[in-house]
């Protein structure tokens, strides 16, 4: 569980136009509720669009691309969610929707970098909205190449006047115009990489500082800016089949029916389907044949080893992906308990397990740091997939990058102690507790199992590597695995082994 938690649970994404069906298990669901309540573009007298539905211009790819930064930017959403939920109220043709993807992603990816350029030649930052329409422009004149220059200018004009702003029009012609000047005259320029390393990454990557400094901390300039600046070399999304309605091969035939490209994951039981869409609207889907999910979230579930008729406490559960394919694994026998803190994140628990048709999933609302006295030594394997930083994520869910403060690094690793603390004592004897996050910062990952072995002498680290597929097998040591995106191909995940004497 992190506060981003990218691709763990549902797919990689796509950023082609299609949509990045990725629902994140704890606090996702917040955020884009919140974003659907505070979006700009979601009171349209303020942003133009106004008067009934049918009088409503037809939505361009820039509009959809500028309301679904609105919400990301100042309504909290998720980058995924937000452009899904655009897309859905645009409708626009396909090289459309790919356009409106690339400019949202394009302004996403980059933020920070562009307000590093763009400041410049603003005196002040301007209101929002006129703020987001000079990002959405910048990144196009920056990072793309389909509209002429002057076009984009006008049309950032355009958006200016719809929004009822016509006293910054002037302003966003200039500003672009300039940009393009500097541009051309290759002016823009970057913090020195010598003198100021953290400026440097900060800004090349759109990554903010506290975090940035922490990556350089952890891995020194060079492995850093390569783990920030990381993204897949295509946008796919990974699926996996109900292991208790089709095997292999009968998913194989089932993909091929639907027509997808796909190729086998890294993981055994993962598939990679290129160029995917919208895989949750699917009949397949709907039906309970396949889930949406990350090939390292699905480790962190592989290394509990379920068998049939265990006993699993998943402390962190939602959306529910993990403990679902425990239950699948365990051939519906056993319990898996299915837990998160919030009411409305178990509903997602439930759903998924009712979609897929798994009545071994028992969802409850629990904080993992309490547990009940009737749990103790209790369960024969227990998953703490801790609330976390969500730093392994970011080439899928790239606001992430840009939202980390100190003070919410600095809150993390005492909940993730405290998580880990409560959630050992169901433990049984001889049974396993896995510790895993989406992050890649040493705090919070191998510092905290060490630390909790030294409090713990009862747990010692499990290296059995049975549950690896062979590629990441060197990657073990000590019980621990570290996953980095930009080495290993994979979503950046930490997960750790430990087993009650």
């Amino acid at each position: 569980m992190s506060n981003g938690r990218g691709n763990r649970e549902q797919g990689t994404g796509n950023r082609n136009g299609g949509h990045t069906q990725r629902p994140s298990p704890s606090r996702e669901g917040d955020r884009a509720e919140r974003g659907r309540k505070r979006s700009f573009s979601d009171k349209p007298q303020q942003r133009g669009f106004h008067g009934h539905k049918a009088d409503r211009p037809r939505l361009t790819p820039r509009d959809a691309a500028l309301r679904a930064l609105e919400d990301v930017a100042r309504g909290d959403a998720f980058a995924n969610q937000a452009l899904d939920r655009r897309l859905e109220e645009a409708r626009l043709k396909d090289d459309d929707r790919r356009l409106a993807a690339g400019l949202f992603y394009s302004a996403v990816e980059n933020r920070l970098y562009l307000e590093h350029m763009l400041a410049r030649f603003l005196e002040s930052k301007p209101e929002p909205v006129v703020n987001d329409i000079l990002h959405i422009a910048a990144a196009q004149l920056l990072f793309m190449d389909r509209v002429p220059d002057h076009a984009a200018v006008d049309e950032a004009v355009k958006q200016v006047r719809a929004a009822r702003r016509e006293g910054f029009t002037g302003l966003v012609n200039g500003v672009l115009r300039n940009l393009i000047r500097a541009r051309d005259a290759g002016e823009l320029n970057l913090p020195d990489r010598e003198s100021d390393p953290l400026g440097w990454l900060s800004v090349k990557h759109s990554i903010a500082r506290p975090a940035a400094k922490r990556l350089i901390d952890a891995y020194g300039l060079e492995a850093a800016a390569a783990i920030a600046g990381w993204t897949p070399p295509r946008r796919e999304q990974t699926v996996r089949p109900n292991l208790t309605r089709m095997d292999a091969a009968g998913f194989e035939k089932w993909l091929d029916g639907q027509q997808f490209k796909w190729h086998p994951g890294v993981v055994p039981g993962a598939w990679v389907i290129e160029d995917a869409g919208n895989l949750a609207a699917t009949d397949g889907y709907r039906q309970g044949l396949f889930s949406i999910q990350g090939q390292s979230a699905m480790l962190a579930a592989l290394a509990v080893e379920p068998r049939p008729g265990m006993q699993i406490l998943d402390a962190c559960a939602a959306p529910g992906g993990k403990s679902c394919l425990l239950a699948e694994k365990m051939g519906t026998s056993g319990r898996v308990h299915a837990w998160d803190v919030h009411p409305h994140r178990v509903e997602l628990i439930r759903a998924a397990a009712k979609r897929l048709g798994l009545e071994n999933v028992r969802p409850a609302e629990r904080d993992a740091r309490r547990l009940p006295e009737n749990m103790k030594w209790a369960m024969d394997a227990v998953l703490v997939d801790a609330p976390c930083s969500g730093l392994g994520v970011i080439a899928d869910k790239p606001d992430i990058k840009y939202r980390q403060t100190e003070d919410s690094l600095t809150a993390l690793p005492p909940i993730q102690r405290d998580i880990l603390q409560a959630c050992a004592e169901a433990v049984r004897p001889g049974g396993l507790l896995v510790y895993a996050t989406c992050t890649i910062l040493p705090e919070e990952n191998e510092a905290q199992v060490r630390a909790f072995l030294d409090r713990h002498p009862e747990f010692e680290p499990d290296t059995g590597d049975k549950w690896l597929p062979e590629a990441l097998k060197p990657r073990l040591s000590g019980g621990m695995l570290q996953i980095l995106p930009d080495r290993d191909g994979l979503e950046g995940f930490f997960i750790a082994r430990m087993r009650r004497k």
